[in-house]
Parts: structure tokens; C-alpha cells; sequence
């Protein structure tokens, strides 16, 4: 954690990413807005991003829509019956503007009724795609939306996908740590 407080404006937020900073929730007694550089950091290389057969065959299940929808999805991320749940009403309105401006995005995965079933929201800078937060309410349904952001970013040439941490979720999909000071090179060249 590099230091806490600020806000959740739009140029407050793009400069920190910009920097290799996201906001995050610090759980005190008080809670407070905390900015967070780790090291390591987690990405997901597009490279390595493990999609399996039955992940294939599940994502025949689904639509996938994007940006139609980001609301409902930052909102679902944001449910506050999730363990360890960071999204406050602040940062639903802070990357709600955000994504008004064409900063932040969301991939929503339908079901064949209609329904969400999953989905994740993050921000977008030129060739860096900074994943926030993901959620499903159908099997796979996460999973369907990162596949369809990693085929997304492969096509438009996007080079880093930032995940903030490692999960043992992620590392089986392809997921890996590097140090700080590597992925701010990486930062830099998909700035660039």
C-alpha cells in the first residue's frame, strides 16, 4: 500500500493507473481508501492464458455482450454477501463515470434466457486492460468473460493484462507474478 485517502475521480483514477496504482478498500475500523502498488504484481500473459475444451464448449452456453451492461456488473462484483468485498457505493460511482468517459469496460456474459449470468469490469489504456473485479452467478460464467477479454485484447493487439494479485483461480488459467519495477517496464510499453 503506497498511502490512503484522495478520491475516486476520473483523472485521479487514470493517473494512478497510469502509474501502476488502483484504489482498494482498507479495512479498518473506519474504512478507507487505500492505493496499492504490490509487488509482486499478478498479470495474465496473453501468451500463457489457458483456455480448457469444456471452458470452449461452455462458453456455447453463453452470449457475450460488452458494455451494454456495466452497471449490473460492477454492482454484482460488488455484492456485499462475497467474502472480502472492497466495492463500495463510492467506487460504483467513481467507475460508472469512468465508463462514461470510455475509460472503464465491462464483458457480460448472458444466459440463453436472458439473464446475467457473469462478468468482469476493468479499465482500459491504450495497451493495458487493469481487470478489477470478476463474478458469476452460472457455472463458468467469470471464466466465459475472461476468455472472451483475453480474444478481445489478442485481436486489438492490447499487450498487458493486469490482475493487482495472483489467485490459485487465475495461476491455473495461465496467471503469473512478476516484481514491481518488471511490470512498470510492461506498464510502460503498453502505454507507449
Amino acid at each position: 500500500m503506497l498511502g490512503v485517502g484522495c478520491d475516486l475521480e476520473p483523472g485521479t483514477l487514470i493517473a494512478a493507473y497510469r502509474r501502476g496504482i488502483f484504489p482498494m478498500i482498507v479495512e479498518t475500523p473506519e474504512p478507507l481508501l487505500g492505493w496499492w502498488s504490490p509487488n509482486p504484481r499478478g498479470i495474465l500473459p496473453l501468451e500463457r492464458f489457458r483456455a480448457t475444451r469444456s471452458l470452449r464448449q461452455s462458453a456455447k452456453r453463453f452470449e457475450v455482450r460488452i458494455d451494454t451492461a456495466f452497471e449490473p456488473v460492477i454492482r454484482a462484483c460488488a455484492d456485499p454477501k462475497r467474502p472480502k468485498g472492497w466495492i463500495t457505493d463510492d467506487f460504483v460511482e467513481g467507475y460508472t463515470r469512468l465508463h462514461a468517459l470510455g475509460w472503464a469496460h465491462s464483458i457480460e456474459v448472458f444466459d440463453r434466457a436472458g439473464k446475467l449470468a457473469g462478468g468482469l469490469y476493468g479499465v482500459k489504456i491504450d495497451g493495458l486492460f487493469a481487470g478489477e473485479s470478476m463474478f458469476h452467478h452460472q457455472r463458468d460464467a467469470s471464466k466465459v468473460a475472461l476468455l472472451a477479454l483475453v480474444d478481445l485484447m489478442r485481436e486489438s493487439k492490447m499487450r498487458l493484462l493486469d490482475i493487482q494479485w495472483l489467485t490459485e483461480h487465475l495461476e491455473r488459467m495461465g496467471a503469473i507474478e512478476i516484481p514491481r519495477r518488471q511490470y512498470l517496464d510492461r506498464l510502460g510499453e503498453a502505454l507507449g
